[in-house]
């Protein structure tokens, strides 16, 4: 089985500013890479970049065994892409947003009504987004990430505003139980370690700190802010 990711030497640029340079790493299937850094550090530049929404300007990408970003059509059903955005309609209910994305990726829509129970948003389920707050916007967003069952999950900071049930009620569908390899970024030091198989630290957008998780220590990644 090909790797999750493999990236070498990746770099992307926003005009002069050079936003993510020289990363090299292998990610396993089913594994998981915790990124740190501080803001600005390049993070969710690599994230979009491994969803295909931004393409490497210098080195090699490949996602679940196929090239960025002439590949990209390949890759994007297979991934599940949580960001600070939770690209969601909110006009339409929860209810209606995930069954728009079901149709999307062909997924039955008792697929929907499953998700809406395991998050505990069934009540609420046919209110209009804007009418949520933000951690049931954020369980939502989750619902959709993992609808379609990707290979790959990328997760920026995917426990914002969520309580301790909240985050546990998710835990089965983005945790490290899920399955899928994961990407993700996350300010809970302790957590993300916990949560990693490989770490790797960013700053100013080039690797300052690229280990196995076991090796690394809370307070390596504190020296990266």
């Amino acid at each position: 089985m090909a790797p999750a990711i493999e990236l070498s030497d990746v770099g992307r640029a926003y005009g002069e500013r050079t936003a993510l340079s020289g990363v090299t790493l292998t990610l396993e299937p089913g594994r998981t890479l915790a990124v740190f850094g501080a803001n600005g550090a390049g993070k969710s530049t690599l994230l979009r970049i491994l969803a295909t929404l931004l393409r490497p300007h210098a080195g090699r990408a490949r996602v679940l065994g196929r090239d960025l970003p002439q590949d990209g059509w390949a890759v994007r059903g297979r991934v599940g892409l949580l960001a600070h955005d939770p690209m969601l309609y909110r006009e339409l209910s929860a209810r209606e947003n995930l069954r728009f994305h079901a149709r999307l990726h062909g997924v039955d829509e008792t697929r929907v009504e499953a998700l809406l129970d395991q998050v505990g948003l069934r009540r609420r389920a046919d209110e209009p987004v804007r009418m949520l707050s933000r951690g049931m916007t954020q369980r939502v967003a989750i619902c959709r990430v993992s609808l379609h069952e990707p290979e790959l999950l990328l997760l920026d900071e995917p426990l914002a505003n969520l309580d301790p049930g909240a985050a546990e009620a998710v835990e089965p569908l983005i945790g490290r139980s899920a399955g899928p390899a994961r990407v993700l970024i996350s300010h809970d030091v302790e957590h993300g370690l916990a949560e990693a198989d490989l770490v790797l630290g960013l700053k100013a957008g080039r690797p300052a700190l690229l280990a196995p998780a076991a090796s690394v220590t809370a307070r390596d990644v504190r020296g990266l802010y």
